[in-house]
């Protein structure tokens, strides 16, 4: 669904992939798509999962499936993203019936839609001013060697 009032996802409905993310990261964020609480309309994403060690990419394709047998959720919201190009990925082949292909939007589409969701309001906690740069366009990725624990 497009619409251009849409909110970016937020932290914890996003995992970017590399071949460094373990089993339990992959693991909670497809708790997370799957569970009774999942029910408020986020969106969770794997970012470059054709990335995945493949033992990782076993496991994420093991906790999906047991977990959406168990699961209550008739309208869970889950998309993997992987580089088309990645024709080795365990991944892939194993959500291949799932497959889909975006539509593709243009570079003035997406840049006019991030330019309206990526600005800090006037007001907002110093936090956000920390990262402040022309045009007021602030995200950053910060990385952690410790999921979740806020640094």
């Amino acid at each position: 669904r497009h619409t251009k009032t849409e909110p970016l996802p937020t932290y914890d409905e996003v995992l970017v992939c590399t071949p460094d993310t373990t089993e339990e990261e992959v693991e909670l964020i497809v708790r997370r798509a799957l569970s009774s609480d999942s029910q408020n309309q986020k969106i969770y994403c794997l970012l470059s999962a054709e990335k995945l060690v493949y033992k990782v990419s076993r496991q994420l394709e093991s906790h999906f499936f047991r977990l959406l047998q168990s699961s209550t959720i008739p309208d869970y919201r889950f998309i993997i993203f992987c580089n088309a190009k990645a024709h080795n990925s365990y991944v892939i082949t194993a959500f291949d019936t799932y497959k889909v292909t975006i539509p593709c939007y243009s570079k003035t589409e997406i840049q006019a839609y991030l330019s309206t969701h990526l600005k800090v309001p006037c007001g907002t906690a110093p936090v956000a001013q920390a990262f402040e740069e022309p045009y007021q366009q602030n995200v950053k990725f910060v990385f952690s060697n410790q999921a979740g624990m806020g640094r």
